[in-house]
C-alpha cells in the first residue's frame, strides 16, 4: 500500500497532501520534532526527538517501497531514494535518479559558498503557483505508482 511520509517540521503543503491523500484514501505520516494536530484515522503523528537528523532517520527507517517522501530535504530524498521510495519537494520537484547527484552537489556547493561568506542564505517565497506545482505533481506521482 502506498504511504506518504511528511518531513513535517517546516513543511509549506500539510493541508494539501491531506486532501490529496483523502481523495486516494492514503495514510499519512507526519514525522516532526513538534508534533501535530491529528486529522483522521489515516493520519498518523510520529514525534521524533530533538537530535539532529532524528525525523529524516524515522522516514528513511520506516519508508518502503511504492511510498512518496514530501520534503525540502535533499540528503533525505536521496536516502528515499535508494529505498526505493519517491520524494517530493513541496515546491514540486520530484528527486529521481537523474537529477539527485547533481542537486546533492549543488546544495553543498551553496553550503560551502555560505560559510565561506560569498553568498547568503535566503529562502525564497512560496507561491500560490509552488502550491499548484506541487498538487500536480503528486498527483501524478501517485497515479504512476498506482499503476
Amino acid at each position: 500500500m502506498l504511504n506518504l511520509y511528511i518531513d513535517g517540521d517546516a513543511c509549506p503543503v500539510k493541508e494539501e497532501v491531506v486532501r490529496v491523500a483523502d481523495r486516494y484514501g492514503l495514510h499519512i505520516y507526519m514525522v516532526s520534532n513538534q508534533g501535530a494536530r491529528p486529522r483522521g484515522e489515516r493520519f498518523h503523528v510520529v514525534t521524533v526527538g530533538a537530535g539532529f537528523d532524528a525525523a529524516d532517520d524515522w522516514i528513511a527507517d520506516h519508508i518502503g517501497v511504492s511510498d512518496i517522501c514530501i520534503t525540502n530535504d535533499i540528503p533525505l530524498a536521496a536516502r528515499c531514494l535508494e529505498k526505493g521510495a519517491s520524494a517530493l519537494s513541496p515546491s514540486g520537484r520530484p528527486f529521481n535518479g537523474d537529477n539527485i547527484g547533481a542537486a546533492l552537489a549543488s546544495r553543498s556547493l551553496n553550503q560551502y559558498l555560505r560559510e565561506a561568506g560569498e553568498i547568503k542564505g535566503h529562502n525564497a517565497s512560496f507561491t500560490k503557483q509552488h502550491r499548484s506545482q506541487f498538487l500536480q505533481a503528486l498527483d501524478t506521482m501517485i497515479q504512476k505508482l498506482r499503476r
